[in-house]
């Protein structure tokens, strides 16, 4: 319980000296800019506009996605529509600039629709943001379907009616109006700046502090949300100093806001990667347990037959292709003393020493109980005995106490070998004919290598 509660603490401080740094470099670099440009275009707020639109819609597209694939996480839906709602608002924004790409005609730009979209633009993520931290809590909870349905069905609602609302209160209607911005000396109203831009950072305020309550900043998609709305706090502070929308302070905080959605477009990516690797790593685990026999980790039987076909495709006498059928000696015996168990150790030995003594591209399988079979590519008839003989004398030479206890008693084992040099030979003849040759050194005596001819 200590060691989690340390483990918090430290995740939380971790995350507020990121915060600070980043931020810091952030402002530092502004000042630069601002520096290096003595005014601002026109054109850069409506880009950065477009740029944030793009950026939302993407973030939305791809917690949609997200929440297709796995319906219990419905936490990121609210996190969907938040993004979508705050893309819709942007356009409304770029309505404002109904020339922005004509240079010559910014007199015309309707700065108080675009404090109006802002301002609701906000409130729409903040409210999202705290219903996807509730929400969070009831991942691993089963809800109904009508509990589910109503729950998406309120979001939609709420999206789209704050959308609405918004609209309702630009230009574009006369249905309501506000004033936030003075278009002709813009400067902020009365209402903004003591009313409305504190009561937004307060609201961002609340919703951090339920974020890192409720998630505990517990991976890099909550670090990310969390450092949102620490740079949704520090941008509107900056407006609360700033008195005019075209001052300094406007573009630094559209800056500061582009930049924290790029930093979540990244974990998601992150996310994207980590997840293609771990299936690809859960896929190249389940593909070696299909292809590998369980006790032993030796290749089984359907796949040295499969590599010992395409093997036998390029067979010639320059070459062959050699394979060695073995049997433990006496193996039943073992398993009647000492019971299964220690067999399973004396199997288990056997086939490391297999795999020990061929090379990296030959093919060590267990197709039986105590029978195994070796596919030795390039290799000629003598070449194949002298490993054979090798893996004789070297298991032959192990006792209970060189073997680490694995074997009970000194084992041997038979071994047959067959070189096809010829494509023509099908992949059971050659298993067959060592076979035969192993049996024949079975009944010769036993711990021998006998070659097929």
């Amino acid at each position: 319980m200590l060691a989690n509660c340390l483990s918090q603490k430290s995740r939380y401080i971790a995350f507020c000296l990121g915060c600070l740094f980043v931020i810091g470099i952030l402002h530092a670099l502004f000042l630069k800019l601002v520096e290096w440009v003595p005014s601002f275009s026109p054109l850069l707020f409506p880009t950065l506009t477009i740029f944030l639109l793009v950026f939302h819609l993407f973030i939305a597209c791809f917690m949609a996605m997200k929440y297709w694939c796995d319906k219990r996480r419905l936490y990121l839906l609210a996190i969907a529509f938040a993004f979508a709602g705050s893309a819709s608002l942007m356009v409304g924004t770029l309505s404002s600039f109904p020339a922005w790409l004509d240079l010559y005609q910014f007199n015309v730009v309707n700065y108080n629709d675009a404090m109006i979209f802002y301002m609701f633009r906000h409130l729409l993520i903040a409210v999202l943001f705290i219903v996807s931290a509730i929400l969070f809590t009831t991942r691993n909870c089963p809800l109904s379907r009508l509990a589910h349905i109503a729950i998406v069905s309120a979001e939609f609602l709420f999206t789209a009616f704050v959308v609405g609302v918004a609209w309702m209160y630009s230009s574009h209607s006369s249905f309501l109006s506000i004033d936030l911005v003075d278009n002709e000396t813009r400067e902020f109203m009365v209402l903004w700046s003591h009313f409305i831009n504190i009561a937004l950072i307060a609201l961002w305020v609340v919703t951090l502090a339920t974020l890192m309550f409720i998630t505990r900043i517990r991976n890099l998609f909550w670090v990310g949300g969390n450092f949102l709305c620490v740079c949704y706090i520090v941008t509107l502070s900056m407006l609360v100093a700033g008195g005019h929308v075209e001052g300094i302070s406007w573009y630094r905080a559209r800056l500061f806001e582009t930049v924290a959605t790029l930093l979540i477009i990244f974990v998601l990516l992150y996310d994207v990667f980590r997840l293609y690797r771990d299936s690809h790593i859960k896929y190249e685990q389940s593909y070696q347990n299909s292809i590998r026999d369980p006790l032993t980790r030796l290749y089984n039987r359907s796949y040295f037959y499969e590599s010992l076909k395409q093997a036998l495709v390029i067979a010639r006498p320059s070459r062959p292709v050699s394979v060695i059928v073995s049997d433990l000696d006496r193996f039943k015996r073992i398993n009647d003393t000492y019971g299964h168990l220690q067999g399973d150790k004396v199997l288990q030995f056997v086939a490391n020493l297999l795999m020990d003594s061929v090379r990296p591209q030959d093919i060590a399988a267990r197709i039986g109980g105590e029978e195994f079979v070796l596919m030795l590519a390039n290799t000629s008839s003598d070449a194949a005995y002298q490993v054979a003989e090798r893996i004789r004398l070297n298991l032959s030479s192990f006792d209970n106490a060189s073997s680490g206890g694995q074997l009970p008693e000194p084992i041997t084992i038979s071994m047959g070998v067959f070189t096809a040099t010829s494509a023509a030979v099908a992949a059971e003849t050659c298993v067959e004919n060592a076979d035969k040759a192993m049996y024949e050194a079975k009944e010769t005596g036993r711990n021998r290598v006998v070659v097929f001819k």
